[in-house]
């Protein structure tokens, strides 16, 4: 649990969703610096702690100029950081990207799905994101379930420079 907790920015059945501080960082290095974690998570690579006080900046940066990011996940019961869930721009893409990752004992319970279900309204609602993106390994079928049973629909299938490909998904308001 952080000391310095963060603002809340919504909340979901079992989670207290709310903006990260410099606290997390302990927080984060225990998701991100598990290799079974973060299989699916970028490079695959684990951070170190370093590299999650450089994430924290980065989220306090994209606060500051988009008004969100990442966020991390609390159990309401507990006030104990599950993990992170939040809306991003990768590389300065145009689309918002829904990204998240929970520590593992936290894995097969739902949560994902809740968040991310609550994060998609949460960006409507609040900043006017109509459309919406995720992107997964192919091999990822978790995330896959996940996402499909938070309201996204499987898109079309993105060719990487690498010549692997990944599985894009869509989200897209009911107005759109």
């Amino acid at each position: 649990m952080s000391t310095d907790s963060g603002q809340e920015v919504f909340k979901t059945p079992r989670l207290r969703v709310r903006r990260i501080v410099h606290g997390d960082v302990d927080a984060l290095h225990r998701v991100y610096g598990d290799v079974d974690v973060v299989r699916w998570v970028g490079d695959g690579v684990p951070l170190d702690r370093a590299g999650c006080a450089t994430w924290v900046d980065v989220t306090l940066h994209n606060y500051a100029s988009r008004g969100y990011g990442m966020f991390a996940l609390e159990q309401r019961h507990s006030g104990e950081v599950a993990g992170f869930c939040g809306l991003v721009h990768p590389g300065g893409q145009q689309e918002a990207e829904i990204k998240y990752a929970l520590g593992r004992q936290w894995w097969g319970m739902g949560l994902a799905t809740e968040a991310a279900a609550a994060l998609l309204e949460y960006g409507s609602a609040e900043f006017g994101l109509m459309y919406v993106i995720a992107t997964t390994a192919l091999e990822n079928a978790a995330s896959h379930r996940v996402l499909l049973k938070a309201g996204m629909t499987r898109g079309a299938l993105r060719h990487n420079d690498d010549g692997s490909a990944t599985q894009l998904f869509e989200w897209r308001h009911a107005d759109v």
